[in-house]
């Protein structure tokens, strides 16, 4: 044989190991022994070695169904009551992995019904069926082989069964006929009736179940099974498959040769984008017309290990606190796994890779494999040493098989968290402090402590509390929240006199509790001395405000009573010196050794410094001590009235009608004094002049009131002074003769005076009210007079010429220092000219060509132009220039007395031009003088008068 036949050969026994080994024949033993030797050796090989073994054993081929898992029957039908009990039996399934059927688990798309490992189907609790028929999908899978398989389970709805031998009244079932009437509603395919009673026929589609693994690497298309109908031998069909897959999106994944029935995929499958296909198969004629029902077709993707475990996230963060038992629970994380959950594929398992620090164990958490829960698995968790744990987790499938399986990481941060098993502890057993006696809100000591709990958290913050030394509470103990520390304070102030130090018992704690099985250490507790310094303290008065009571109009120099102070400071020997502070009408004085209190004048008590008949005055009690102090009392002095006040008469003015009996006067008198002397008042007209009692009564009305009124018929009209005598009811008591001005006038019928009358009481003639009348006409028309000459004044002053008068010049007194004349020819002045001459004459004689800048020129006046009586707009702009240039030109045009022609120099001047000076030559001019003109020469002087000096 030739090498082309020998490949040929070759390629022929390849080909045919290949189909044996596809084909799920049972080989016999010694067969499969040889195909074990597959993973060892090339596919060449051990196909050669098959085709080999083969042809020498041509004689036991016998090809042998094999053991294929799956369910006994694809469907499932039972016949059940409208009411089904809880726990009751419905029907068995029958299923075979081809293994014994261990670790075989089943289970349904309903939660109403479940399936016992035995395949025994039972109702979870009571049901009521809601309809005629119930299908259901009972799922059997089998986590060895990694396969699912699904039968339909169908449940047709009776109304009475046969229980116990009972048989139902009417017409004689057959159990052959009641199947068949099933069939002919529900049941696409003929049952018939057999020898043996009710059977069931294979169906007319032969139909093996439809598994595809995904990630297939071809070729395709791959054939996936064929189907046929049983009519197929007695006409020509045509098949074809439609829905998902391949008539709709995604389209043409798989495909069926419409001759042979092959369904082909025609595309590597990914179980992750879709676990599962439901397709109908078609069989018709040539002509088209329907020969089989369509058929469901269920096409599952088999998964295949293809996805890492993915973490949900990549850093987890726990916190476990410090000294927790083993088995405390800590996080949880978490992976997904796109592949099956329900395979190996997509069953994810945990453990812990590494942990950072490894301290004080290697080992300090687990991990439950399945669940990803973190729990503690050592004691000796402690903050203080170790804060925090960096824990690797790794994720694998296929149930944590490393070798088979992927795997993924994720980092778990687990904080130990501070719990309070450290009591504080001071620094030092004791502690020291100094304060001065009479302060507050000092701070006499600083108290450490030590915690080696988290810094600012409850477990650390300290509370302080003094437990002895202290009855009185004059400190308290407040915590630094930076430092921590006890800041000893004085809360009430302490007196070195009474107490000249103190030794305080402290205590300190946490703000939170201590951990269970903690106790509080001994150095939890310390000792504060605290020494009080004696100061200064000012004297103070014991009686402080001092009340006395006496009479008013005590004599002078009276001794009224001793205001002492009192010095605190016993352990110093210091004097203590009285003083005036406060002494408003200055009637009281102090001794200054021994705060004895005399009159200094007569204590009055209707003076204006009494209030409420009291008199304060305030002294000053200091002491000679360094620094010095003082403290400061108030004398209340209070006093008794006595009656040294006579009464007033009210009031003091007053009119009545010169006729009596239309009115009267109501009086009354009024008193400094208090009760009891004052009221009830004796009115009383005195017997002289006797015109008095003559003329007017008093009528008593009660103690305080009486009436005045005229005792004649006729009293002429006019102003009288009437004395009355006033008595108050003092002890003794007092008198006043008052004297009240009464207005006699004449009365209108309503007792009221009128105004004439009024007039002629107050004194006044008709003569005296004529001359003031006048008096007051002369005054208006001098102040009218005085007006309009003002006025006409100011007229006069605004219309004066411009040219003052001679009378008003006073030019004679003004010095014009400005005035730098016409140059040389200017030098003699005629002091005479300042006065406005009489006559022109000596104007008129002057050389021409020289005159006073403040005089009118003397001739022609030049002739201004007239404007036009229909201007034209071209000429407005030569008006104004013409006029301007004759005001220009005028000599007599006004202000000359004001005009100040600095460059004119005069005519006919000896003096060269100032150009031709040059400032740089030098000279034998002598500028001293400058120096002499006094400071407004003083830039002159400076620039020539020291030129031989520079």
């Amino acid at each position: 044989m030739d090498a082309l036949q020998q490949i040929g050969t070759l390629a022929q026994a390849v080909s045919t190991c290949t189909l044996l080994y596809s084909s799920g024949l049972s080989l016999p033993k010694h067969l499969v022994v040889g195909c074990k030797t597959f993973s060892q050796m090339t596919k060449v090989t051990v196909c050669v070695f098959l085709v080999l073994f083969l042809q020498a054993h041509n004689g036991d081929l016998t090809v042998r169904p094999t053991c294929k898992p799956g369910f006994s029957e694809e469907d499932y039908t039972a016949f059940v009551s409208q009411n089904i009990m809880e726990g009751q039996k419905l029907l068995k399934v029958k299923f075979n992995n081809c293994a014994g059927n261990k670790g075989v688990r089943y289970e349904t798309n309903s939660l109403d019904f479940k399936v016992r490992a035995d395949g025994t189907m039972y109702a979870a609790h009571h049901v009521q069926m809601p309809s005629k028929q119930l299908i259901l999908m009972v799922t059997a899978w089998d986590p060895q082989i990694l396969g699912r398989w699904e039968a339909i389970v169908r449940f047709l709805v009776t109304e009475k069964l046969q229980h116990s031998g009972h048989k139902p009244k009417g017409r004689k079932t057959v159990p052959g006929e009641l199947a068949q009437q099933q069939s002919d509603t529900l049941l696409p395919w003929r049952q018939h009736q057999s020898a043996n009673g009710l059977r069931r026929q294979k169906r007319d589609w032969v139909i093996p179940p439809i598994n595809v693994p995904e990630n297939s690497r071809g070729p395709f298309p791959q054939q996936l099974v064929r189907i046929r109908s049983d009519k197929d031998k007695e006409i020509h069909i045509r098949y074809s498959i439609t829905g998902v897959g391949a008539d709709q999106p995604p389209m043409e994944v798989f495909s069926i040769d419409p001759v042979s029935g092959r369904m082909y995929v025609t595309r590597p499958m990914d179980r992750e984008e879709r676990a599962s296909y439901h397709l109908r198969a078609h069989a018709v004629d040539m002509n088209g017309n329907k020969v089989e029902n369509p058929i469901d077709l269920y096409i599952y993707v088999i998964d295949m290990n293809d996805n890492r475990p993915e973490f949900i996230n990549q850093v987890y963060n726990g916190s476990v606190d410090e000294g927790s038992k083993p088995g405390t629970y800590v996080m949880t994380v978490t992976a997904n796994d796109a592949d099956d959950s329900t395979t190996a594929n997509g069953m994810v398992r945990y453990r812990i890779v590494t942990q950072t620090p490894q301290s004080p164990s290697q080992n300090m958490f687990t991990i439950n494999s399945e669940t990803g829960d973190i729990v503690t698995v050592a004691a000796g968790l402690d903050r203080e040493k170790v804060q925090q744990y960096i824990v690797i987790v790794q994720a694998t499938d296929m149930e944590g098989n490393l070798n088979y399986g992927l795997s993924n990481t994720a980092t778990a941060i687990i904080t130990v968290t501070d719990v309070n098993d450290n009591p504080p502890e001071f620094t030092t057993s004791t502690y020291s402090g100094e304060v001065p006696e009479n302060r507050v809100e000092v701070v006499v000591a600083n108290l450490t402590v030590m915690d080696r709990d988290q810094p600012h958290s409850p477990n650390w913050n300290a509370i302080y509390r003094i437990i002895s030394g202290d009855p009185s509470g004059h400190f308290t103990i407040r915590t630094d929240p930076v430092t921590n520390e006890g800041m000893v304070t004085v809360v009430k102030a302490v007196d070195y006199e009474m107490n000249r130090a103190f030794m305080l018992t402290v205590m300190v704690s946490n703000q939170a509790p201590l951990a269970s099985g903690i106790q509080m250490s001994f150095q939890s507790t310390a000792g504060v001395t605290i020494s009080v310094t004696d100061v200064n303290e000012a004297p103070y008065f014991p009686t402080n405000h001092k009340l006395i009571r006496l009479e008013e109009g005590v004599p002078t120099g009276t001794v009224l009573t001793t205001f002492s102070a009192v010095d605190p400071d016993r352990f110093m020997q210091q004097a203590v010196r009285y003083s005036k502070l406060s002494d408003p009408a200055n009637w009281l004085n102090i001794n200054a050794t021994n705060g004895q209190i005399t009159t200094a004048a007569v204590l009055d008590r209707e003076s204006d410094y009494i209030k409420n008949n009291v008199y304060e005055a305030t002294f000053l009690a200091a002491d000679n001590g360094i620094p010095p102090a003082s403290g400061t009392g108030t004398l209340q002095i209070y006093l008794i009235d006595i009656n040294d006040n006579a009464p007033e008469l009210l009031p003091k003015e007053a009119q009545i009608c010169e006729k009596p009996n239309l009115n009267v006067i109501n009086i009354t008198a009024a008193d400094a004094d208090i009760d009891p002397n004052v009221g009830p008042f004796v009115f009383e007209l005195p017997s002289v002049p006797s015109a008095v009692r003559k003329n007017w009564t008093i009528t008593r009305l009660n103690g305080d009131y009486a009436q005045l009124s005229l005792r004649i018929m006729y009293l002429e009209a006019g102003v009288y002074d009437v004395p009355i005598i006033v008595t108050d009811s003092g002890n003794p008591p007092l008198y006043n003769t008052s004297v009240i001005k009464v207005k006699v006038c004449p009365c209108d019928e309503n007792g009221d005076c009128t105004t004439i009358g009024a007039v002629a009481a107050a004194g006044l003639g008709t003569g005296a009210i004529i001359a003031i009348l006048i008096c007051i006409i002369i005054l208006l028309t001098m102040v009218l007079l005085f007006v309009v000459w003002m006025k006409r004044r100011e007229k006069e002053r605004h219309t004066k010429q411009l040219l003052i008068d001679p009378e008003d010049d006073v030019r004679d007194n003004i010095l014009k220092y400005d005035e730098e004349g016409g140059g040389e020819e200017d030098q003699d002045y005629d002091l005479s000219q300042l006065q406005q001459p009489e006559t022109m004459d000596h104007v008129l004689n002057k050389t021409p060509g020289v005159r006073r800048v403040d005089e009118r020129p003397i001739g022609a006046e030049p002739q201004y132009p007239v404007r036009p009586v229909i201007p034209h707009p071209g000429d407005i702009g030569d008006f104004i220039n013409e006029g301007l240039r004759a005001a220009d030109n005028d000599p007599t045009a006004p202000p000359y007395d004001s005009l100040l022609v600095f460059d004119y120099e005069g005519s006919g001047s000896t003096a060269g031009s100032v150009s031709s000076l040059n400032s740089s030559s030098s000279g034998d001019q002598d500028y001293d003088y400058l120096n002499d003109w006094g400071p407004r020469f003083k830039k002159l002087a400076d620039m020539y008068g020291g030129g031989e000096e520079d």
